[in-house]
């Protein structure tokens, strides 16, 4: 009986171990993805911007907003009529994009996204989190822009 026991016990034992092995393999994939492709999901997070800011722009008929990259490589949005600006920080050491926007409540805190790979199937991808969950990019930035311009994170209904 207790040779059953053991035996039960040990295979137990072996099954965690393989589970542990196997999850610290997926989390060495997904940080090699991650380094990798960090790059490319920077320039099409500054990509989405710049074209969000050139679709407010051609609606409201004026220079609202205007992007730039600086010289050190950040990335800033000015709202020229409320003084106002958004800068978004890429550290590359540690895979983290923040934003500081100057049009935030006092009491709210800059916003970090952190680059993470993933498994898509038979390939992986990188892609931008928040929270632990992955970022819409097109809505987190409308929400950024939104209050950049004084305006609330989302429409009233």
């Amino acid at each position: 009986m207790t040779d059953e026991n053991t035996k039960q016990a040990a295979q137990e034992y072996l099954a965690a171990k393989l589970v542990e092995e196997e999850h610290a393999s997926e989390e060495k994939l997904n940080r090699s993805v991650a380094v990798a492709r960090a790059p490319q999901v920077w320039k099409s997070l500054k990509d989405a911007v710049a074209a969000q800011c050139t679709e407010w722009n051609s609606v409201t008929h004026e220079q609202t907003l205007t992007c730039r990259e600086t010289p050190i490589g950040d990335f800033r949005v000015w709202c020229t009529p409320k003084s106002k600006q958004m800068t978004l920080h890429y550290d590359v050491k540690n895979l983290l994009i923040t934003v500081k926007n100057t049009a935030r409540l006092e009491h709210e805190k800059d916003i970090v996204l952190r680059i993470e790979g993933y498994g898509t199937g038979p390939s992986r991808e990188a892609r931008l989190m928040r929270n632990d969950q992955p970022v819409n990019l097109a809505m987190f930035i409308l929400a950024e822009l939104r209050v950049l311009a004084g305006m609330t994170r989302q429409r009233d209904s």
